[in-house]
This record gives structure tokens, sequence and C-alpha cells, in this order.
């Protein structure tokens, strides 16, 4: 057994080494294939990159043949030009050798002219003084006495004949200008017929009632002050049965306090609240009744083109009045006076009637600017581009300035003749107006100032400060500062002028229904004029109670 055993694990072992040996050499055989394959791919590899190679370099060859080629043919177009720049050269050289021996041909032609000429000046002024010692000693005079002999004559002759052209030239023009402008004016007047009355300014409200004056007055004054902030106006309550009187300078803050005050008196809600609110309801009313009545102005004069604002500025003369004459139409007619007098002397009817309707524009700025109202009225002209001859009218229809269009003396005569029409003007409104003027201005030439009514008459002066800009003992040195420029500036006034400074700080909280404790404040601080006694918290209206 152990022999069988050995035999077989020898043989076992011959075997094992046998399929070794087997599995050796076919690894060896593999191996080989792999190697021959790798040569081959090699092989191929190689010879494809000696291709590509190829390739690249006949590709180079032959775009730097094309680059090559083209670098050719620029510098051949380089030569070319430069050929032809060289030819033009050639060109004008000899066109400037040709110009030169012409140039020079002329020069000596001239030179040859300016010679005979200076032979034959000299043989003139030869024959000149030839003749002169002739005639001197002929005449046997100076030249200086003959020439001073025969000026004086021909002086006396043409000043002779000068005034009698001038003496029968002035005398015809002056009949016939005074025929002309005789016939001018009348045929104007007789053509435009106007109203020889003017509009006197209503400043009465009827009332129902003395309850009624009573709420107007409200609580201890409250309403009635109120009023007489919001709207500037004096409101007189006193025992005449069935009105209550607005009193103000300003006829337009004077129309806006009357409107509102009536306005109230038909609604019967009289409280401070109510009476902001309807002063700016009708401060819009009058602001857009201004508006029109500058429209219907401009239509009724038949002028056109007019800037908007000019227009409104214009109706603003609807409530001004001069001498006690409604400005606006006063405007009106002096246009169709001049327009009428213009077609009668053949100049532009529309201009001239654009002259007239503007040329008391500067009475509607009043205190808004400082001068005349012939200079203001020109400076807010000419920021709108009005015309020359309009403003020429304008700032020359009083003789101020030199008339410099024939416009203007015509603006100057339908000026007088409006003005010069029975009953068509006072002659004390216009130095209380300027006076009532004076004394606002001299009020808001303070600083923290913030707005300055001139009430009763002129005997009061209400001046409202900026509460952040004034405190209340600098109120008190403010209003004897006011009071001390007035004496010193205004020329004359009657009695004496109360001088009075409002200042006030209010606080206004709105309570909204529905809103959280976290959601937040809407606390406004409202910095306005202050009420003589009046408390923080007001009081609930009359009808209410």
């Amino acid at each position: 057994m152990l022999l069988a055993s050995a035999i077989t694990l020898a043989a076992t072992l011959v075997i094992i080494r046998l399929i070794n040996r087997k599995e050796h050499l076919a690894r060896q055989a593999e191996a080989q294939a792999i190697l021959r394959e790798a040569e081959q791919r090699a092989a191929d590899r190689l010879r494809a990159a000696d291709v590509e190679a190829q390739k690249k370099v006949l590709e180079a060859m032959e775009r730097f043949e094309q680059e090559t080629a083209q670098t050719r043919n620029e510098l051949r177009q380089v030569e070319r030009r430069l050929d032809k720049r060289e030819d033009m050269l050639v060109k004008k050289e000899d066109v400037l050798a040709t110009k030169e021996r012409k140039l020079e041909a002329d020069q000596a032609r001239l030179a040859e002219q300016s010679k005979a000429l200076a032979e034959k000046t000299a043989e003139v002024e030869s024959l000149r003084a030839k003749q002169r010692a002739e005639l001197l000693r002929i005449a046997r005079l100076t030249p200086d006495q003959a020439r001073a002999l025969c000026l004086k004559e021909i002086e006396q002759e043409v000043e002779r004949e000068a005034g009698q052209i001038v003496e029968r030239t002035l005398t015809q023009a002056q009949e016939n200008a005074r025929e002309k402008a005789r016939y001018i004016v009348i045929s104007a007047i007789q053509r435009y017929a106007a109203e020889h009355t003017c509009e006197s300014t209503v400043d009465t409200v009827d009332v129902p009632s003395d309850e009624m004056k009573g709420r107007v007055i409200g609580r201890e004054g409250r309403n009635i002050r109120a009023f007489e902030k919001a709207t500037g106006a004096t409101v007189i309550v006193d025992d005449t049965p069935g009105i209550v009187q607005v009193s103000m300078f300003d006829p337009v803050r004077r129309e806006i306090a009357r409107l509102a005050l009536d306005r109230l008196i038909r609604d019967g809600r009289i409280h401070p609240t109510r009476i902001e609110e309807v002063v700016a309801q009708v401060t819009k009313e009058v602001e857009q009744r201004i508006s029109e009545a500058g429209r219907e102005a401009a239509a009724s004069a038949n002028v056109n083109g007019v800037n908007k604002k000019v227009l409104d500025v214009l109706g603003r003369l609807h409530f001004r009045t001069s001498y006690g004459q409604n400005v606006l139409r006063h405007s009106i007619e002096v246009a169709h006076l001049c327009g009428l007098m213009a077609d009668e002397l053949g100049l532009d009817g529309a201009l001239a009637r654009r002259c007239g309707l503007l040329h008391d524009i500067g009475k509607a700025l009043g205190h808004e600017a400082e001068g005349s109202h012939t200079k203001v009225g020109y400076e807010f002209a000419r920021r709108f581009n009005e015309p020359p001859a309009v403003l020429n009218a304008i700032i020359g229809h009083h003789g101020d300035v030199a008339a410099t269009h024939p416009y203007t003396p015509l603006v100057a005569a339908a000026d007088a003749i409006s003005a010069a029409r029975p009953g068509s003007r006072r002659e004390s409104i216009e130095r209380y107006i300027k006076r009532l003027q004076e004394l606002e201005a001299i009020a808001t030439s303070f600083e923290g100032v913030r707005q300055a009514y001139a009430i009763e008459a002129g005997r009061e002066v209400r001046v409202i400060v900026d509460a952040e800009r004034i405190e209340d003992r600098s109120a008190l040195k403010l209003a004897r500062d006011i009071a001390h420029k007035i004496e010193e500036e205004v020329a004359a006034f009657p009695g004496e002028i109360k001088v009075t400074v409002l200042r006030e700080v209010r606080a206004t909280e709105f309570a909204i229904s529905g809103r959280g404790r976290g959601n937040g404040d809407r606390t406004m601080f409202d910095f306005s004029e202050p009420d003589e006694h009046e408390n923080q918290v007001e009081p609930p209206p009359d009808d209410a109670q």
C-alpha cells in the first residue's frame, strides 16, 4: 500500500508538472500573440502619424503660399498707389511752375502799371497846383478863406430851405394829426358801448335770526376766531338786524370769506373743523371762478393764444378795483378801444387788443412783488414770452418808459378814455389799499413770520408765526419790533395800529375702530396759527350741544 501510494503520488506529481508545463506553454503563446498584436498596432499608429504629419505639412505649406500671394498682391497695390501719387505730384509741380511763371509775369505787368500810374498822378498834381495858383491869383483869396466862404454860403442857403420845409411840414402834420386823432378817438368811443357804473363789492351776509349770530360767534368766540384765522378777514357782528359784515382789504380773500360765511350760515353746522373744510372748498371754487373769468375776458376781448397762467392771474382782476373801478372790465374796455383805434390807423388790431387787455395785469399781483404795477406786470409778462409790443405797453402806458412801439400810445389813450368816464373811479381806495399792503409787507419782512393780515380797516395787524422758529418770549419782542418798524416806515396813519402775534402748537390724534394696541400710532402734530384764549382740547360744536 505504501508502494502504491508512492506510485500514485509520483504519478500525480508528474501529471501536475505536465499540466503546469502545458499552461506555461499556452501562456507564452498567448503573450507572444499579444506582443505581436501590440507591435502591429504600434506600426499602424506610426503609419497614421506619418500620414497626418505629412498632411499638416502640406496644409501649412498651402497656407504659407496663400499668405505669400496675398502679401504680394498688397505690395503690388501699394506700389500702384505710390506710382499714382508720384504722377499727381509731378502734375502739381508742373501746375505750380506754370502759376509761378504767370505770377511773375503779372507782377512785372503790375510794376509797369504802378510806374505809369505814379507818373500820371504826378502830372495831375502838377496840373492841380497850377490851376490852384491861377485861381488864387484871380480871386486874391487863400485856400482856407475860399473854403470858408463857400461853406458859409451853402450853410445859409440850406438853413433857409430846411427851415421853410420844417415849418411847412410841422404845420401840415399838426393839422392832419389833430384832425385824424380826433376822428379816431371819437369813432372808437362811439363804436364801443360800455356801462358807466362799476359793481361795488358786497361785504354783508344775510343772517336768518339772532340765534344764528350767536352760533357764528360760538362759545367764548371760538367760531369767529377760527373763521378769522382761516380767512384773514374780520367778521363784524353788531346790532344791525339780519346781516353780518365781513371786512378785508384783499378782494379775493374777502370774497372767499363772504362765500364761506354764507355757506356756513345756510348749512347751520358751524364749528372750527367745519369752518376749515368750507373755507378750503370755497377757496378752490373761487380759484376756478378766477380761471373762468380770465378765459371769458380773453374771449370777450377777442384775444387768443394767451398762456393759461397769465389768464389765471388776469382773472384775479375781477375782484380788484382801482379807484372804485373794476379792473378786469376796465382792461376789456381798454382792449376794445385799442383794437378800434388800431384798425383805424391800419395797425394790427389783434395785437392792440392784447396790449390793452394785459396792460394792468401787474395790479393782480399786488403785494406779491415789489415795485409799481407797470414794472411788476412787465416782469410777469416777460416770463411767459409775451411780444415786445405788449411788454412795452405794460411798462410804458403811464409814461414811465419811452414808447418803442406804436401800440403803447394807443393803450395810454384808451386807458385815459376808460378812466375819464363819469363815475368810473374814486380817488381814495388806491391809497387805502396801498397802506394796508404796506402794513402786511412790513410784518412779513421779519424772520419766522408765516402770514400777516391787516384787519379792522388797517387798525390792527394780525401776525401768524412759525411755532418751531419763534418761542413765546420771542413773540413779545417780535410784536414790539414790528410796531417800531411801522412807526418808522409808515408815513401817516390815523390813531394807533395794534400788532397781535399768534403762536400755537396743536397736537391731533385719531382713534380708529378695530385697531389693536400693537398696530402702532398715527399721531400728527399740526403747527398752525393760534386763537387767543383757545384751549388745547376743543369743546364739541354748538349744534352737537
